[in-house]
């Protein structure tokens, strides 16, 4: 057990070499010494603000080495890190900041001009020039960032039960929702992570997910935690650019959501390209249909692909499945990660028996403290010490959960509960499809039609016939979508998850 009074960014940093390659961003490969450095350096400006513990602190920036070091600098300095995602509107951007009464920021220029108006009126700014140079050869700094007695890199002490991260969700909840994720929730789902992925400081992983999402910075968290590399890939307009970032940097390990996995199966060579340096893939942060599980599994079978499952309020991951049970427990997220006990229960809390449908309840140390300054979410939402999910799933006789659907996006048919998942992997497993979500339309005889949107593959030439013929073949007729959309793309929020309110509105439009 850790001492209660150690700040999560020591524990972070302590195990890279400081010669070992940390970050990998735009702006070329950055060391541990390096790191640590611009760490210190951004932990000394924010101690000019004199701000009292635990203030809250902004962080506006594109995955960088920049929004690393600002990000531990802001742990480091005893404060709490609220990292907001650049897509975000500036006006989205000040709301969520004055919800959690957020007036200073470490702020990226290089978004300033799209971006300025959101740090108006902030009483501290600091951008990356407070890194004093953090790539210049400075043997002297090597030395004193790994010296434990050195001031300015001992970090604040803190409890292990103190906020160290506000992390907004993309729900969709009319005002802002931030769970508060201490320092002994990241440690711990950290260590989780680390010891089943088997991580050590040869690997390096490839990241397109943002750091300001749960995902994203878990990614961050294990690989620093391990003295391992983190490839930066900021765009993902040309999903080629990832397998080029892959060979190049001689990547380990690479990480997505449905939407990064079917892009890269839709328009890269990632089917066909041989990538020999990648060890393992990460599926998390929704649910990839099985018959693309089967193809993302089937493009590197050397690389072991890692289905996981996970949420804000558990830090990030919650469970997994062995890559060598992926055939065998086929559509399952797995058991709960070590220190994650998981149930399916019913409403009243009662352990359901293997089959039948019930909540995903979590319970470890990794689940968080709630969310800020909205008591009645965090009493429904975190019960008796534990968190109720939202997601309905079953169990089989070994205890491995498959999750049915969330519950809110059930659509209830002609008195029959329809998962969209069965009808999403119905229509994914047609060639040429590479992507789909059902939602349910309002309807005055059947209570919700079902909707299907769907994206080809270019030059597939599939249509909303020969898709619907398929699903009449293979579904139970209630499932049977009563209308099939083509669509450019799905919509997508910042961390690339399919919003399905804007396709059930869009379905209603007609």
């Amino acid at each position: 057990m850790p001492p209660p009074h150690v700040n999560v960014s020591a524990y972070l940093l302590g195990e890279g070499r400081p010669d070992d390659l940390a970050i990998i961003d735009r702006t070329g490969r950055h060391t541990y010494a390096a790191l640590r450095r611009a760490t210190a350096a951004l932990a000394e400006t924010i101690a000019t603000w004199h701000l009292p513990p635990g203030a809250r602190i902004g962080l506006l920036s594109r995955n960088s080495l920049f929004w690393v070091a600002a990000y531990l600098a802001i742990l480091h300095a005893g404060h709490v890190a609220v990292p907001f995602a650049t897509t975000l509107t500036p006006q989205d951007i000040r709301r969520k900041a004055g919800f959690v009464d957020c007036t200073c920021f470490m702020f990226d220029s290089g978004l300033s001009r799209t971006q300025a108006a959101a740090i108006s009126g902030a009483r501290h700014v600091a951008d990356e020039t407070s890194m004093a140079g953090p790539n210049e050869a400075d043997r002297g700094f090597a030395a004193a960032a790994t010296d434990k007695s050195s001031s300015s890199l001992t970090p604040q002490p803190v409890h292990e039960d103190d906020d160290a991260v506000l992390m907004f969700t993309s729900g969709t909840t009319a005002s802002p929702r931030a769970v508060r994720v201490t320092h002994g929730n990241i440690r711990a789902n950290t260590a989780a992570i680390g010891h089943y992925l088997e991580l050590t400081s040869k690997d390096r992983v490839l990241v397109v997910l943002p750091f300001s999402y749960c995902y994203g910075a878990s990614l961050l968290h294990t690989h620093l935690r391990s003295g391992g590399g983190i490839s930066i890939c900021d765009t993902f307009a040309y999903p080629e650019t990832v397998i080029e970032a892959i060979q190049r940097d001689e990547c380990t390990g690479i990480a997505g959501v449905p939407s990064t996995y079917q892009l890269l199966l839709r328009a890269s060579s990632f089917e066909h390209t041989y990538l020999p340096t990648l060890r393992y893939m990460q599926q998390a942060g929704g649910r990839l249909p099985q018959p693309q599980i089967d193809r993302v599994a089937a493009a590197q079978p050397h690389a072991r692909l890692f289905v996981m499952y996970g949420q804000t309020e558990a830090t990030s991951r919650l469970s997994y499945l062995p890559p060598e049970l992926l055939r065998q427990r086929r559509g399952s997220i797995g058991r709960g990660i070590p220190g994650v006990s998981l149930a399916v229960v019913d409403p009243a809390g009662v352990v359901q028996p293997p089959g039948s449908v019930g909540e995903i309840f979590a319970r470890g140390e990794n689940i968080t403290k709630g969310y800020w300054n909205d008591p009645e979410g965090t009493a429904a939402k975190f019960v008796n010490g534990g968190l109720r999910t939202g997601d309905l799933a079953r169990t089989d006789e070994a205890g491995f959960i498959y999750i049915v659907d969330r519950q809110a996006d059930f659509i209830k048919s002609w008195g029959v509960r329809v998962s969209s998942h069965e009808v999403e992997d119905a229509v994914v497993s047609v060639p040429g499809v590479s992507g789909a979500a059902a939602v349910g339309r309002p309807d005055a005889q059947a209570g919700e039609a079902i909707v299907v949107f769907y994206v080809s593959t270019p030059g597939s030439g599939v249509t909303s016939a020969e898709i619907l013929a398929h699903c009449r073949a293979t579904l139970a007729r209630q499932y049977v979508p009563d209308e099939i959309r083509e669509v450019p793309e799905l919509p997508l929020n910042q961390n690339g998850k399919i919003i399905k309110t804007e396709l059930k509105a869009l379905a209603s439009r007609g």
